[in-house]
């Protein structure tokens, strides 16, 4: 005799699980209809169980949340399979490029299946390691594959309908996908410095015509009335808010990513610019991007509207606090001549081309991250604009080669060269030669080498898989996921390492580790030592090896495990021994 409402209440209670509806509902014909799929009381259990979810539908008439809940639920299932699967399956090796066809070919909403990467993602404590590492990878994979889709649908539009804004942020988002970096957030606070500028500009000239329009809706005619807006800009972006160029880190990569600007407020020339033209224009003036060399710069039309003479401009450095300048002025700037085609406007596609080039020089140089991912982002971004450009390509094949992956995909490259540009033959050539060999290496590959610490040729062998050790030459942190009775590396390699000048030379046990700086090293057991102060390793791969961290030591996962399978047993041994007043 319950109310319809106070029943509907108690159904929605978070106490209940979706069994618990499921069984109600089949107990009489009002509770069925109580739970109806269309209902209430299942929007409610989907809202409770997957909340981030409910930003997926804006009309919510008519949707069946049982069925919606049935397919969250499966699509839930099939990750965790998918996930599970990846260790076994890529231990090995880098994913390859078909590694991801299972998931390119599911049946479930992608926002669904992303939805169970994020939860995996974000497992409170320090287990599912492994878990999180290959959920970390296909989700950069699944999110990155959306993004291209993307730039190519922002490639093709009309010029006059490519912002520099929006194409900024595909970049972001691509070389971030792991990052919560949308165009609409980035625009609101964009909209927020324009509204800072609109109230110093209301306190200056009260009746400016920018006050009076819509964000983007006015062209302001006179140069008078844009000199205003200009100053307005510096006001708010230079003083108030302390925007400046990056002289002390410039080559830091956040400098280039539009959400990065806005949260550290600093840059370099072209992130900078983009953010300055964008303003700009929502308040009714209009700047051109100049492909200036070595510093980006603004123009500035003081004459007729599509002067093709240098002279009827003022150059704008965002990156110098707004300074406007003069012909001469930017040459000063850099040191030296150039020609009057540099001084000319560039294409949204050719502002993202530099910014996607500044990227990959800093892929280049970047030193410590052995998996070179800021250079394999922007390439696909360079590729992605300009896919027959055979140097690029050239360099995206090199660099696959170099990491051993993909051999695949590299030959499809090798091959698109080849057909692109026939004097390559000899430099193609080769790169074929040696990668079908690196196929075939792979097809003879018979399954993993198990090392038994038991075996009479490991005796000297002191310390085993996870735990957390020291240099104690180099003082770095590292944990061990792998180990040889003696330095298995080349005759050039000991030579480069000077390892003969150790007193036990390469005759002695070397390990494998990770080190917390995010490299991979190889070092000689008389170097190692226990870590008084164990500690987690924030290694990218350390959820490839290892399942859990224990607050003392990591716990190989099972892939690892087979192939050191009396490690575990000593690895528990050595910490209750060193650490006997430990934490576990």
């Amino acid at each position: 005799d319950l109310p319809g409402e106070l029943l509907e209440l108690i159904l929605c209670c978070d106490v209940l699980g979706a069994a618990d509806i499921g069984r109600v509902s089949c107990t009489c014909r009002r509770l069925r209809e109580a739970c109806q799929p269309r209902g209430k009381v299942w929007r409610e259990r989907f809202r409770l169980r997957w909340p981030s979810l409910l930003k997926y539908y804006s009309h919510t008439d008519g949707v069946s949340w049982l069925e919606e809940y049935k397919a969250r639920h499966n699509a839930g299932l099939e990750a965790q399979r998918i996930v599970a699967s990846f260790s076994k399956r890529f231990f090995s090796e880098h994913v390859p490029c078909d590694g991801f066809s299972d998931i390119e070919t599911l049946g479930c909403p992608s926002h669904f299946f992303e939805d169970e990467l994020m939860c995996i993602l974000n497992m409170e404590g320090r287990k599912g390691l492994t878990w999180k590492y290959y959920a970390k990878k296909i989700l950069y994979f699944l999110r990155q594959q959306n993004i291209l889709k993307n730039l190519k649908e922002y490639l093709q539009r009309p010029t006059d309908r490519q912002s520099f804004l929006e194409g900024a942020v595909l970049i972001d988002q691509y070389c971030n996908p792991l990052s919560d970096i949308c165009l609409k957030s980035v625009q609101a606070q964009v909209d927020d410095i324009t509204d800072k500028v609109r109230k110093v500009l209301r306190m200056r000239n009260p009746r400016h015509p920018s006050l009076a329009a819509k964000a983007g809706e006015v062209l302001v005619p006179e140069v008078e009335l844009q000199r205003q807006v200009l100053d307005a800009m510096n006001c708010v972006l230079y003083e108030q808010l302390k925007y400046k160029g990056n002289e002390l880190d410039y080559y830091n990569s956040l400098n280039s990513y539009i959400h990065q600007v806005l949260i550290r407020r600093t840059g370099i020339p072209i992130s900078l610019s983009v953010l300055y033209l964008t303003i700009a224009r929502q308040l009714g003036v209009r700047l051109e991007p100049v492909n200036f060399p070595s510093h980006f710069l603004l123009r500035w039309c003081q004459g007729k509207e599509g002067s093709t003479d240098i002279f009827d401009y003022t150059y704008i450095d965002a990156f110098g606090k707004g300074k406007q300048l003069t012909v001469k002025e930017c040459e000063y700037l850099i040191g030296h001549h150039v020609t009057e085609e540099f001084y000319g406007v560039v294409t949204s596609k050719e502002v993202l081309q530099r910014m996607v080039g500044n990227l990959l020089n800093l892929g280049k140089r970047e030193s410590t991250d052995q998996s070179y991912q800021l250079l394999r982002d922007s390439l696909d971004l360079y590729l992605a604009m300009y896919p027959d450009n055979v140097q690029h390509l050239m360099l995206q094949a090199r660099l696959y080669f170099h990491l051993g992956i993909w051999p695949e995909k590299v030959l499809d490259i090798l091959q698109h060269i080849q057909a692109l540009d026939p004097s390559q033959h000899g430099a193609v050539g080769y790169l074929v030669q040696h990668t079908l060999e690196h196929i075939e290496r792979r097809k003879e590959e018979v399954g993993p080498e198990v090392k038994h610490r038991s075996d009479e040729k490991h005796k000297e062998v002191c310390f085993s898989i996870g735990l957390i050790m020291k240099h104690k030459r180099y003082g770095y942190n590292c944990v061990i996921y792998g180990w040889d009775p003696a330095c298995m590396m080349g005759h050039e390699w000991i030579r480069n390492m000077n390892v003969h000048s150790l007193p036990h030379g390469p005759h002695q046990p070397f390990y494998n580790v990770l080190v917390e700086d995010g490299s991979c090293r190889y070092a000689a057991q008389e170097n190692l030592e226990y870590n008084s102060e164990p500690r987690e390793i924030p290694h990218p791969d350390i959820g490839r090896y290892f399942s859990e961290f224990t607050g003392i030591h990591y716990l190989a996962n099972t892939e690892l495990e087979i192939r050191y399978p009396e490690d575990l047993e000593l690895t528990r041994a050595t910490v209750q021994k060193i650490y006997s007043s430990g934490k576990e």
